[in-house]
């Protein structure tokens, strides 16, 4: 395989742990972050559950050692601690010559700033201070985690809804390969919003007891925040730079059916373009498969869809699958990275994470997802799936690293 991409920093934050090591501890324990809203004031308080980052802005601001809170959204702030745990990981200022990029993935940007502007501002213009939302686009929270990483050649915004982080870290991959970039910075960051929440519930797609993919009985998903960052470059660099190497990216791929604004098809035609195009990519065997992290929101159309799609690719041999949203909640554009990482965890501690809540088999298909840790598991190549409105969906491979 010529012009190998490889992993050599990560980092991560979510409602199950603050960086990598605290988020493993959780899905080794079956820890979900899925609770009450505590965060801010909403008519759903005690009603609807979300996964929340357990700690304000000001503590995210400390553990992000930034300075300032007014030029941070949330948004921005998750992005940044995570960000900072992959590059220095990666050691990604070491070296000279290394063109260094950064693609940063959102859906909401900074809608908590503007969602608590606007009241103010319709109750009374002169209450509203315009520096509430200057922070607003998507790209700020981009351009902030580029901030704090130093000098960069390169940096880009992405957002395709779920499936946002899943294609910025297919673009750093293309860019890498063709010699654009030597190492990039990839990832996404949502936080949780009053705005995100009320959509999804108008939606009526929100599962009051918590998320229950794969479940005949599942009514819904939960909403939650995050973010995670990878630094990938050529196993070239990586190798010269003598740095560890934590896991391959070896197949990816992005296909759109266009079914519907919200909706996966029936017959999980863009998931199954998407699986198949990441496995053909490096002629990976369906059979090679270890164990797949499922999209598996706990909806109705989604795990059905994706099920389907599933045993169109593999038939009677669908590898071990769960969904680690029943631990971290949706979280959106930063749903493909922080599932990324969460894939080179069961590489590197050779198991599979368990999918919380499952009890009842579903009657339109004939597999079911792992609902207890498996250790010792044998885990070679792990295929990580991210389905996104509008039928944007996105499959990555990522595998144990050997050397040629």
């Amino acid at each position: 395989m010529a012009n190998r991409v490889v992993i050599t920093g990560y980092g991560i934050v979510s409602s199950i742990g603050l960086n990598a090591d605290e988020v493993l501890h959780s899905l080794m324990i079956g820890h979900s972050g899925i609770g009450e809203i505590t965060r801010f004031e909403t008519i759903h308080k005690g009603k609807l559950p979300i996964a929340e980052v357990r700690k304000s802005n000001e503590e995210l601001l400390e553990i992000g050692r930034l300075q300032e809170l007014k030029n941070y959204t949330r948004t921005a702030l998750l992005g940044i601690v995570a960000a900072r745990e992959a590059a220095e990981m990666a050691c990604i200022n070491e070296g000279r010559h290394i063109r260094k990029g950064l693609i940063s993935a959102t859906t909401v940007g900074g809608m908590d700033r503007s969602e608590n502007f606007y009241p103010l501002f319709l109750e009374n213009p002169s209450k509203g201070k315009l520096s509430e939302i200057i922070h607003h686009d998507c790209s700020d929270s981009t351009e902030k985690v580029a901030e704090t990483l130093g000098a960069l050649d390169f940096i880009t915004t992405i957002s395709t809804a779920c499936s946002s982080s899943a294609n910025s870290i297919m673009l750093a991959s293309e860019m890498i390969k063709a010699g654009m970039l030597d190492l990039v910075i990839v990832g996404g960051t949502d936080a949780v919003t009053r705005f995100t929440l009320n959509g999804f519930n108008t939606l009526m797609i929100l599962d009051r007891d918590g998320c229950r993919p794969f479940d005949e009985n599942r009514a819904g998903l939960t909403i939650g925040e995050g973010a995670a960052f990878l630094v990938l470059e050529s196993e070239e660099l990586a190798l010269k730079r003598g740095k560890i190497i934590h896991g391959l990216l070896s197949g990816y791929g992005n296909a759109n059916d266009a079914y519907h604004q919200t909706a996966s098809s029936p017959e999980g035609t863009g998931a199954t373009l998407a699986m198949a195009k990441a496995l053909e990519m490096n002629a990976i065997a369906p059979g090679s498969i270890s164990y797949i992290n499922v999209h598996g929101t706990g909806t109705k159309n989604n795990d059905l869809s994706e099920g389907v799609a599933l045993q169109k690719i593999f038939g009677g041999n669908v590898p071990p699958f769960s969904s680690t949203k029943s631990f971290t909640g949706h979280t959106l554009a930063a749903a493909g990275a922080i599932e990324a990482v969460i894939s080179l965890l069961s590489i590197k501690q050779n198991c599979i994470f368990p999918n919380l809540r499952w009890a009842t088999q579903m009657k339109e298909l004939y597999i079911s997802p792992v609902a207890t840790l498996v250790k010792d598991a044998g885990v070679e190549h792990v295929l990580s799936n991210s389905f996104g409105f509008g039928g944007n969906n996105s499959s990555l491979v990522f595998s144990k690293y050997n050397p040629r």
